[in-house]
Parts: C-alpha cells; structure tokens; sequence
C-alpha cells in the first residue's frame, strides 16, 4: 500500500472512493452484459485495501454520458453485482447519487462493508461548468464520509465534483491504481531508458499532435498507424483514395516531419496497408503498398510488411509506450497489424505502458496477456493528457491540503 493511502485514517470511518467504473454494456434480451470488466478488476486492490483496514467504503463512479438526467440503460446497477463478485463480498447498490437514500444506506454499513451508489452523471451539478453547483453536490457528500480516494484514474483530467471538489473538503489520498498510473507515466516522461519508442495510432492526428509536440525532444523513434497516418502519408505525397484524411492538418504533420528529422528522432510510416472499398466486415479487402491505393478504397490497417517492420523497431528499445490501435482490430480482417504490433511490444524486455482506451481494449479483445505488459492503464483521455505535458486537476489537487 502506498504511504499516502495508509496515512489517511479510515478505520470505522467511511471513506467516499471515485472509481472509474464506465465498462461497455450490452442488452441480450433482458440481460445486461459487461462487455469487459478491466476498470472494474482495476479498482479492486484498492477497495480490499480499504476493506481491510476496517474502513466503510462508498464507491462512486460514472457511466457513460447520461447529461445530468437518470437514464436506466446506464445505470451502474450491473456492475455492482460484477464488482461483488470479485470482491467475494456483497455490494449493496443504492439506486440514488445523494439524499436519504443514500444517507440511510452509508448508516448502514459496518467495517468492511461496501456499497455502490448510482451512476454520478444522473445528478447534473456533478459535471457543471459552475463551480458552486459542483462544490454544493460536493458537501452533501462530505456531510456523510470522513475521508476521499481518488482511484478513478480516467476521469483524473476533469473539473468535476467526485474528482475535484470532494477533494477540497475532506482528507484525501491517492487510490493503488491512481499511485501505479502516476508512477508509470513520470518514469516514461521524466526517466526513460533508451531507446525509447513510441506508437500512435488511433483515428485522428488531431488527437495525438500534442503527444508528438511533447514527446519529440525525448523519444528515439516513432512508429504511426491507425486512421492518422494517411494523414502523414499523404503530407509525404502519397494518395490515400478514401481513407480517413485530415486535410487541413497535412502542413503541420509536414512541420512535424521536418523537426523530427533536425532532431534526429525516427518517424516510421507504414510501408502496405490492408484496404477495402468501404468499412465493412463484409467488404473484399487486398494488401497493397502505401503507393498504390486505388482512388475509391480506404485503407482499414496497417499491412503485413509494415507490422514486421515496426516489430522489429520495438525489438531494441527499453522503453515504449502505445496509445491507439493500428486499425479497425473490432473487426477480425483489421486487426492483424494492431496484433502483431502488440505481440512484439508484449515480448520486449523494454518497460512498456499500454495508454488505456482503445489500446487496452484491443489488447483484451485480441486475448493477449495483459500481465506481459509492464502498465496498461485505465485512461484514455488522461494518459493522453499526461503525454501531452498537461497538469490534470484531479492529480493536482491531491497534492492540495483538504479543509
């Protein structure tokens, strides 16, 4: 256990713990489906950390985007019957975000218990740009708990009021995950060992154009997949037909190209794509390299000769870290480059951190071993924030002292 986390006095006490529990939920027919369960295996270690220690813990996550309004298809009522089910221990569900309900359910519960409330999106002032309307949901909570965990590592980049605000008015310290994530991204910002590779890929270069800025100076080399790189392709003359293209960015991804090189720093493209004539599981699909995409064809993944290469790029390094697939791996025909690209990251022996979101979803979809990974962690949104040089809120503020 962390030293901050075993300072807070809990024992007896109840402790208000913002997880991230915001998994994909399915309908099959009256059933509700989990259709990965990492976030919620995630905030385990912390909750039976509290547990044992005597505290009473209140779990507070969100799901989904529910805009301050209650809306049954998201409520986090199945996960807790999931989270209950790791924890050996049942999990009372408390169908409200505040009020007597959940007074009533918090004077409940003894040492060691453990209880869920609903989804904290349903209350609208938890999200609201007013920071009075975050800071009064905030004192109703604080009016019941004794102390905060901050576990919710996804949500750590927002202004909100489990994240901030609470904060603000209790003793509070980092949850284990929040701890792990913390550490594993300052020792791959601020200490790599090299060579030091990192993959991007994803959708759109919109998205990873700060990660690059910040990253330029510091890493050996970088590998370019996913949606994005046609972007880069085509700032190197290439037609990319039909793929996802972001136009108005091709000047700056050829400004970035050129630092790179005045830098020393190793941009790889892809060399072969995997393309079809539309986005379908079911479209005809060939291999053809970045030169030869037809004008009416898009390209869906990275190509074999590609995926080889960029193994081979990561075979060397001691630090690497991923954030966005190589292609469309949800759908099996798109999904060899991501995969092979993870397999090769997977057998380094470098210290490698998977950037959440649809990185760590591939990596689970694919059924590869997460445990061959140094970090996979549990944000998206905040890894790529932390990439980007930022200061996030919800980290910034655990290192304020609570009134």
């Amino acid at each position: 256990m962390s030293d901050r986390l075993a300072r807070l006095d809990v024992a007896g006490h109840v402790v208000f713990l913002r997880c991230d529990l915001n998994v994909p939920l399915a309908r099959e027919g009256d059933k509700v489906i989990i259709g990965d369960d990492g976030r919620i295996r995630a905030s385990v270690a912390t909750i039976e950390a509290l547990r044992a220690r005597g505290a009473r813990v209140v779990v507070v996550a969100h799901l989904g985007r529910p805009r301050g309004a209650a809306d049954p298809d998201l409520s986090l009522a199945p996960v807790a019957t999931r989270l209950g089910e790791l924890l050996g221990a049942p999990v009372t569900f408390v169908p409200a975000v505040t009020g007597d309900a959940v007074s009533q359910a918090v004077a409940g519960l003894g040492d060691g218990d453990v209880a869920l409330l609903e989804n904290v999106r349903f209350d609208p002032r938890e999200t609201s740009k007013d920071s009075a309307e975050r800071s009064a949901l905030a004192r109703e909570w604080a009016a019941w708990a004794s102390a905060y965990v901050s576990d919710g590592f996804g949500v750590v980049h927002r202004e909100q009021a489990s994240v901030t605000d609470i904060a603000r008015l209790l003793p509070h310290a980092p949850g284990l995950l929040v701890e792990a994530e913390i550490a594993s991204f300052s020792r791959v910002l601020s200490d790599p060992e090299r060579p030091y590779a990192v993959v991007l890929g994803g959708a759109k270069v919109s998205d990873k154009l700060a990660v690059i800025g910040h990253l330029l100076e510091r890493v050996d080399r970088i590998l370019i997949g996913g949606g994005m790189a046609f972007t880069f392709l085509k700032a190197e003359g290439f037609s990319v037909g039909t793929s996802l293209l972001q136009e108005d960015l091709v000047p700056t991804v050829r400004e970035i190209m050129e630092q790179a090189r005045r830098d020393g720093v190793e941009i790889l493209l892809p060399v072969d794509v995997v393309i079809a004539p539309e986005f379908s599981a079911d479209a005809p699909t060939r291999i053809v390299s970045v030169g030869e995409i037809p004008p009416d064809w898009m390209g869906l993944d990275i190509g074999p000769d590609t995926a080889r290469a960029y193994a081979a790029a990561l075979a060397d390094a001691r630090t690497i870290v991923w954030n966005g697939p190589m292609g469309v791996f949800e759908i099996p025909a798109f999904a060899e480059g991501t995969r092979v690209v993870a397999e090769a990251m997977a057998s380094t022996t470098a210290f490698t951190v998977v950037g959440g979101g649809d990185s760590a979803a591939a990596i689970r979809a694919l059924g590869i071993d997460e445990t061959r990974f140094s970090h996979i962690s549990t944000g998206g949104g905040a890894s790529l924030e932390l990439l980007e040089g930022r200061v996030l809120p919800g980290l910034a503020v655990l290192e304020e002292g609570s009134a």
